[in-house]
């Protein structure tokens, strides 16, 4: 069976496309799409990746909000820490779980975003690989 190798893009509304790629660029480091098909486009990192739909409104923001992103990230401390200085508000989930530990965030236009330090299995490796 043939499958897909991972995600090759997220494309979502916004009112203001142009600010909104620059604040993902400047605070989280996604860079926006390339200028010119000769660019590259950013690269992510390999890793665990969850891809889920969900009816549930408090998760993803209120009842108008239809999708969140979460971001992996290996060390949430310092990025919290980070965004923070920028002025930027982040909530610390006090839960460590057994598949890491999280924060959450909101972007210029209200989207939820969630920071993720994997943990356990999450954090081992490819499976298969030594790791």
């Amino acid at each position: 069976m043939e499958r897909v190798s991972g995600i090759g893009g997220f494309f979502f509304r916004a009112r203001e496309p142009e600010r909104l790629a620059a604040w993902y660029a400047e605070h989280l480091g996604v860079d926006g799409p390339p200028a010119a098909y000769g660019d590259p486009s950013w690269r992510q990192e390999a890793g665990p990746t969850v891809f889920f739909g969900m009816d549930d409104p408090e998760h993803l923001g209120g009842p108008d909000r239809t999708w969140s992103m979460n971001f992996r990230v290996p060390d949430l401390e310092a990025m919290v820490a980070q965004l923070r200085a920028a002025g930027i508000e982040v909530e610390v989930d006090p839960e460590t779980y057994p598949n890491g530990t999280f924060a959450s965030l909101r972007d210029p236009e209200g989207n939820v975003l969630q920071l993720w330090e994997p943990g356990g299995v999450d954090a081992e490796g490819p499976v298969g690989t030594a790791g």
